[in-house]
């Protein structure tokens, strides 16, 4: 792995979200105002929104960076971008890792803007420190970088990647603990569930709803939700094949 090589893969691409307004928009508007949405229809039930909003703060933001992410991976290689730098002194992990650190500084840019928007604008409360909140945040958004970057690998096309995100979101989003407590599963869910990265993100924003406290289980939940992100781009980096589509 080179470090220039990985440095200049990722501004390039930051330069090309740069003027990408559309990615922008859906990187940047959409959480947000689904977040709005969100507490504008739990307004008429009092604390409603500060239970639902920690949970949906990460969800939010890990769909529309897989989406982003998967896509725009994606279309570099069926544009031939991918070929191209392979062809050059650039690895498969410089590329997948200066996009991730692309990615990664556009989730964190998009996890503050939407939390500021839920605890300035919206009014949000949790029991836990507003900063510990925004870093759950913050990580949720890079893991769906990292599961983009990882489904583009197995892709073909823009179209299939999307095909990925009700595969491999949906389940996670039944069995995450969003509906109801993981606790309440039954045992073989509640088996599946404990493998999947988007528990953790919830039984941490759970905590900090709830507890001021940040014990060990918090921080177990944080390294379990990076050991994901790691393991994502480690198995995007291994499996990505050289070709066009």
């Amino acid at each position: 792995m080179n470090p220039h090589i990985l440095l200049a893969t990722s501004r390039r691409v930051l330069q090309q979200l740069r003027h990408d307004p559309r990615t922008i928009g859906l990187l940047l508007v959409v959480p947000t105002v689904l977040l709005t949405l969100l507490a504008w229809i739990l307004s008429t039930t009092p604390g409603a929104f500060d239970i639902w909003g920690p949970m949906l703060l990460g969800v939010f933001p890990l769909i529309v960076m897989f989406l982003v992410t998967s896509v725009a991976t994606l279309r570099e290689r069926s544009g031939g971008t991918l070929e191209r730098l392979l062809a050059l002194p650039v690895g498969k992990a410089d590329f997948l890792l200066g996009y991730g650190l692309a990615f990664g500084l556009a989730a964190f840019v998009q996890a503050l803007v939407v939390s500021g928007v839920a605890f300035g604008l919206l009014g949000l409360q949790v029991a836990g420190p507003v900063l510990a909140v925004t870093t759950v945040a913050v990580l949720v958004a890079v893991l769906g970088s990292s599961l983009g970057l990882f489904v583009s690998a197995f892709a073909r096309t823009e179209f299939q990647a999307v095909q990925f995100m009700p595969a491999l979101l949906l389940p996670q989003l039944l069995l995450c603990g969003l509906l109801g407590p993981r606790a309440d599963l039954p045992p073989v869910l509640h088996a599946v569930s404990d493998v999947l990265p988007l528990s953790y993100a919830v039984d941490a924003m759970n905590h900090l709803s709830t507890s001021a406290t940040l014990d060990g289980v918090f921080w177990a939940d944080l390294l379990v939700i990076a050991g994901f992100v790691v393991a994502a781009l480690a198995l995007g980096s291994a499996t990505l094949r050289r070709r066009t589509a």
